[in-house]
């Protein structure tokens, strides 16, 4: 069972004009150094054919769904019909190690769920090749990739998919950062895509300083100044997160993870979608949090808990208000303020994918976490940048602006909250999160979307360079 395996990703600092950052914050001193993980939770489910709603709900005592679900659950069916699939649009996906299986279980996927393949699935190592797979060290991120891959393809099945691996996972400290940071100024230097996804975080107080992060940043200074969109994970331990590398501990106050943190960067949160066998919506969207829910637990954690199973959300202790935030001032205080937007991410509303890598059995996979909304998302924006005609960049600005006179495109979420419980050397703890409510909030940003209304807006908002 994969619980949580970490790594990252990132980029070197630069002043930059516009008021997206300023000065930061000092973090406050910690023994620990922790690695990045995926923001993902998987299990098998089917060695054979993808299980029904029914059979997950039965096996996990919750739903799982497929592709047309999320599609029809986002209203992509208008966009669709008028061609607007992602084509010519290409969507990075970056991954230490990869998978070895990808491209055969990216098929198995788009054949079993009557998908196209993409135009063009290019996996390129700009920093280096990847070793030889080893299940022991390399099957997380394996799984991670997969995810990655089939969802970003499953939103927008016309856009190119270009995978970037890296072939040194992120430990402590800065072990496996350069690779991935010249992994990604590559991709940025060489207009290879339009938008990143980046399914992985670090929890910003193991950092040992506040240079350390800025340090890390030049790949999304690069991207800002390239005109491409930069998504990343905020999480999946709810308000706190994971203080050392094995992922084990967990911090007893609020916590965020970088690099979801970054004014440069859109953070993607999480939230709980309870859909028919249609993809029609039974109730409405809210917060992800199952930290509560024994089923899941016992699934994913092996305890029916309570343990930090939420979508990450909080205030940054690195970074100020950007300036696209002065409008939600009242809610972000002085600080940078996550998630930006959310997407399904909940446990309690698993996504399949199939997988056939080792050490596991060939088959149907449930997965869950921010992991899946981040690559959602990029099918989004990938779609948003076909209509507009060209990459748009920076896009929290826009998201901020469409969300200030209320643009239909954006679904408000106004239930739930990311407070987390857990039980860690013999105690048991509470993390007081956030609450959803009208307008931005810190546990689901400015909401979700509407995709046939959200896609031309977001075009339109950020289309001018």
């Amino acid at each position: 069972m994969l619980r949580r395996v970490r790594y990252l990703g990132a980029a070197g600092a630069l002043a930059l004009a516009g008021g997206f950052f300023a000065a930061a914050a000092p973090i406050a001193a910690t023994s620990a150094s922790v690695g990045i993980q995926p923001e993902m939770h998987s299990r098998l489910a089917s060695v054979t054919q993808p299980p029904t709603q029914a059979q997950c709900v039965a096996a996990f005592t919750v739903p799982c769904y497929q592709p047309a679900q999320f599609q029809a659950a986002y209203n992509e069916g208008p966009l669709f019909a008028r061609g607007i699939t992602g084509k010519g649009e290409t969507i990075v996906l970056v991954d230490s190690f990869g998978s070895p299986t990808i491209q055969s279980d990216l098929a198995t996927f788009d054949a079993t769920f009557g998908l196209p393949a993409p135009p063009s699935f290019k996996i390129i190592q700009p920093a280096g090749p990847v070793g030889p797979y080893d299940p022991d060290t390399m099957s997380g991120w394996a799984g991670e990739t997969t995810l990655d891959v089939e969802w970003a393809h499953a939103m927008a099945p016309g856009a190119n998919l270009l995978l970037v691996e890296t072939p040194v996972a992120e430990t402590e400290g800065v072990a496996g950062l350069p690779e991935i940071i010249q992994a990604e100024n590559y991709v940025i230097n060489h207009h290879l895509g339009q938008v990143i996804s980046q399914s992985f975080g670090a929890t910003e107080q193991t950092f040992p300083s506040v240079g350390s992060i800025l340090r890390l940043r030049s790949a999304y200074v690069n991207a800002y100044l390239h005109h491409v969109t930069v998504l990343a994970a905020t999480g999946d331990a709810g308000a706190t997160d994971y203080s050392n590398v094995e992922g084990t501990l967990l911090f007893t106050h609020r916590a965020i993870d970088w690099p979801s943190s970054d004014p440069l960067v859109t953070a993607v949160g999480g939230t709980q979608l309870q859909l028919n066998s249609s993809g029609q919506r039974t109730a409405p969207d809210q917060v992800w949090n199952d930290t509560y829910n024994t089923g899941l637990n016992q699934v994913f954690f092996g305890d029916p808990g309570p343990n930090a199973l939420a979508t990450g959300g909080g205030k940054s202790v690195v970074f100020p208000r950007p300036s696209y935030q002065n409008g939600v001032a009242g809610r972000v205080g002085a600080r940078r303020g996550v998630p930006d937007v959310a997407m399904s991410g909940a446990c309690s509303g698993l996504v399949l994918t199939y997988q056939s890598f080792a050490p596991g059995p060939a088959g149907w996979y449930v997965v869950c976490g921010t992991s899946e909304s981040t690559p959602l998302f990029a099918g989004i924006v990938a779609l948003a940048d076909q209509v507009a005609h060209h990459s748009l960049g920076l896009i929290n600005p826009a998201l901020y602006a469409l969300s200030a006179r209320h643009a239909p495109g954006l679904v408000d979420v106004t239930t739930g909250n990311n407070t987390v419980s857990f039980t860690q050397n013999g105690a048991q703890f509470t993390v007081r999160g956030f609450n959803a409510r009208r307008g931005y909030d810190l546990v689901s940003g400015v909401g979700t979307v509407n995709a046939a209304l959200f896609v031309p807006e977001l075009a339109r908002a950020a289309g001018g360079r």
